[in-house]
């Protein structure tokens, strides 16, 4: 019975610490500001597969001339996906269809993009999408940055 209850408490401790250091995570990950919720949809099937399948949900953060994305359910500190302004190149924007309405949150808007060769998605709310827009025409002068 003891050992029943130490083995229940040390589970349910585990669970309390395993989602403290999520939100720790987070909480670092904003630290510095410039940051909005972000699902990416990595090497993204041609023309608007709307089955919902390969979108991660995520933190995207603005660093410079790059944006930092980072997994909401992991505990890396580093970001999964790094994205340069100078490489990435908007080929569209189109609302969720079918089941990507339940795999995304409900206010998202889909923009598809070319990073360096590799076809990708971001969804984000309408706010977010605006200034990741403007982020990217406010390109340095001399840098070539493709918005349609």
């Amino acid at each position: 019975m003891v050992l029943a209850l130490t083995v229940c408490g040390i589970v349910v401790a585990l669970v309390v610490v395993g989602l403290f250091v999520f939100g720790l995570r987070r909480r670092l990950i904003q630290r510095s500001g410039g940051t909005f919720d972000c699902s990416l949809r990595w090497d993204a099937p041609e023309k608007g597969d709307a089955g919902g399948k390969g979108w991660a949900y995520g933190v995207a953060r603005y660093n410079g001339d790059r944006v930092e994305w980072f997994r909401v359910f992991s505990y890396a500190p580093r970001p999964r996906r790094v994205l340069e302004r100078s490489a990435i190149e908007v080929a569209g924007r189109r609302l969720p269809e079918g089941e990507e309405e339940l795999a995304l949150l409900s206010d998202a808007v889909i923009l598809a993009c070319l990073h360096r060769g590799t076809r990708l998605e971001l969804a984000m709310s309408e706010d977010a999408l605006t200034g990741f827009l403007a982020w990217l025409e406010a390109a340095p002068p001399g840098q070539r940055v493709n918005v349609a």
